[in-house]
């Protein structure tokens, strides 16, 4: 009966021409693989070489002003030699299709600072990003003697699926999900910019009884 009732699902699937959604696991290893390999071809294609092919079509970043980053990187020629980084920690939604690290820098000329990059799973299953920002800071922020990974609570819904969780409206840009993708709101991002161009942007995890802002980094005005 259950072949059955498989092989009618998959007749339908191809009667209608479409696919069934495909599920990821909320494997926060996958996205330390990315960040690890975003680096990587930094160091051997160039810095903005390695931006541009990793990045989604809607990504944003900040130069100070946000900008859509396609159009930007597609002027910027790479410098000499790339800034190089690691992850110290990554977040992971629910259903393991959005993420978020963040980590340290370093520049050639050995100034430092920090990054904060939001990651979204393409039609084909890879990590592209979609938002990346960053600052310079006197003095590295304290890594973990060891990558760390989290992943966030399910918002279970609708009866038969336990207590719903509480519909506290979370913060989230259109970016957050392809089209035609529902978003699960275990992960939520903001990327504020004020008219002084400075810039707050959060990233917040559902631990199954509220949210829990566990990324929020404030960049001042630039300098004018």
């Amino acid at each position: 009966m259950k072949a059955r009732a498989a092989l009618l699902l998959a007749s339908a699937f191809a009667l209608v021409g479409a696919r069934p959604p495909m599920r990821f696991q909320p494997d926060p290893s996958s996205v330390i693989a990315a960040e690890i390999a975003f680096n990587r071809l930094a160091q051997a294609k160039g810095q903005w070489t390695a931006f541009r092919e990793t990045s989604a079509e809607d990504a944003v970043m900040f130069v100070p002003q946000r900008v859509l980053a396609k159009e930007w990187l597609r002027k910027q020629a790479d410098p000499p030699a790339s800034v190089q980084w690691s992850p110290s920690i990554v977040y992971v939604s629910c259903d393991g299709r959005l993420a978020a690290s963040t980590g340290n820098w370093k520049r050639p000329d050995g100034s430092i600072g920090y990054f904060t990059t939001v990651w979204r799973r393409d039609k084909k299953g890879a990590w592209k990003w979609i938002m990346d920002h960053g600052d310079t800071l006197a003095s590295p922020r304290e890594a973990p003697e060891y990558l760390t990974g989290k992943v966030a609570t399910c918002k279970r819904r609708g009866p038969g699926e336990g207590q719903a969780a509480p519909d506290v409206s979370p913060p989230r840009r259109k970016g957050n999900a392809p089209p035609s993708v529902p978003v699960d709101e275990s992960l939520t991002w903001s990327a504020d910019v004020a008219g002084d161009g400075s810039r707050h942007v959060t990233v917040r995890i559902w631990t199954g009884a509220d949210y829990e802002t566990v990324i929020d980094d404030r960049v001042g005005a630039p300098a004018s």
